[in-house]
């Protein structure tokens, strides 16, 4: 049975063992690599010997935290899951993540499959780590700085989420004093785009459908539509927000179709609509305002199952 523990105690742990293998989910996004490198490089800092490990390739721009790894050969005995709310979001790695000994997230839909969980939904994971940081006592490099900023302005979408809190607010300002070079980290994140990512967003849009009312938006990224413009599929995480950006939509959905013919599906809503509750349906979760599921069919029929659950959460609000 999982324990749900305070800073203290996760501290505690963290620096009790050795060994460390930290797991990021799969579909890696900004949130999941910062907070596991910045704990990764805070623990080697003080003498421990830690490796990340996730089930499918970092994208290129998060090179500026990458460059910094070393190859780490050693036996883990301690594994710690960050920014995971189920082991099945860890691909792969799902059979090592539930022998967990700590889960660091901020997910309220986290099935407590760690032996100690540290969890606090009203913040970013990398806040968190951060918190867990200071709490061991260990001193904030620049490129830990970079890490924890690169966790934290990607979960919030550069601070305009309704995830930000004045907390928020401090702790990226402390990062910024510890060197955490903001301006470019955000460039980086939200306004440089490759040839091949702006083609494929033109050809999600001219896809564009809208339900119900125009309170739901969908797109469609087809394998087709991801060689034809020579994007990996490491490389597409931004387009999820592209839906819920049209004025009126509550519902946002991106289905993205994978190599073995099953689907992603991303969904982006506004209040007072839930999405973490639509994916749950489907065997997924996340935020409220942000979250997925997969469905184990093609394009068409996931949209379809997507949208008869969409309708049926709108006729809920009406």
């Amino acid at each position: 049975m999982t324990k749900i523990i305070d800073a203290k105690k996760a501290s505690e742990i963290l620096l009790q063992n050795d060994d460390f293998l930290i797991l990021a989910h799969a579909q890696p996004d900004g949130d999941t690599i910062g907070s596991s490198y910045a704990l990764c490089y805070a623990l080697r800092s003080i003498g421990k010997r830690a490796k990340v490990a996730c089930s499918d390739e970092f994208p290129d721009k998060y090179s500026y935290i990458l460059m910094h790894d070393v190859f780490s050969d050693f036996e883990e005995k301690c594994i710690i899951t960050v920014d995971v709310a189920d082991s099945k979001l860890l691909g792969k790695y799902e059979e090592t993540g539930n022998k967990a000994l700590l889960c660091i997230d901020h997910h309220a839909t986290n099935v407590k499959y760690a032996g100690y969980l540290f969890l606090d939904t009203g913040a970013a994971a990398a806040e968190n780590v951060y918190i867990l940081i200071k709490e061991m006592g260990v001193g904030i490099s620049k490129l830990i700085a970079d890490c924890l900023f690169t966790g934290i302005t990607t979960d919030t979408g550069c601070f305009k989420y309704m995830n930000v809190t004045p907390r928020t607010h401090r702790i990226a300002a402390e990062l910024i004093e510890y060197g955490a070079e903001a301006g470019i980290i955000n460039q980086i994140m939200f306004d440089t785009k490759k040839l091949g990512y702006v083609m494929l967003q033109k050809l999600a849009l001219e896809g564009l459908q809208m339900h119900f009312e125009n309170r739901c938006a969908l797109m469609t990224v087809t394998q087709e539509m991801l060689k034809k413009c020579a994007v990996p599929e490491t490389e597409v995480e931004g387009i999820a927000a592209m839906p819920r950006q049209i004025e009126g939509v509550l519902v946002g959905v991106t289905v993205r179709e994978k190599k073995d013919g099953t689907c992603k599906i991303s969904l982006r809503s506004r209040d007072p609509v839930d999405s973490s509750k639509i994916c749950a349906n489907l065997g997924g979760g996340g935020h409220m305002r942000a979250s997925g599921c997969t469905v184990k069919a093609g394009v068409s029929e996931s949209v379809n199952t997507i949208l008869g659950v969409i309708k049926e959460a709108l006729e809920e609000i009406k």
